[in-house]
């Protein structure tokens, strides 16, 4: 009997062991996943970009007036802000 309880932990560790390792393993598995996406889209991109140049120069006035729109978003919400903020004082 006293062998037996020795014998049951050795097991129960091995148990465990064996499930980290298969957590690992998954996790590992995943993140792969994810870079070899990662490196389909790059490489799927430097294809489109280099049969299409016309098409780089499109993401940049398209990246270009993004970032206008964005500015002048941001202008407006903070006159926005500093309106009501007036509006606020004068009622209080």
């Amino acid at each position: 009997m006293a062998e037996s309880e020795p014998q049951k932990e050795n097991y129960d560790n091995m148990i465990k062991m064996v499930e980290d390792l298969n957590r690992d393993l998954e996790k590992l598995l995943e993140e792969m996943e994810k870079l070899t996406v990662q490196a389909a889209w790059m490489a799927y991109d430097m294809v489109v970009l280099r049969t299409n140049p016309d098409l780089a120069n499109s993401m940049r006035h398209l990246e270009d007036a993004f970032l206008s729109c964005k500015e002048e978003i941001e202008k407006k919400w903070q006159e926005v802000l500093t309106k009501s903020e007036g509006e606020e004082q004068k009622k209080g």
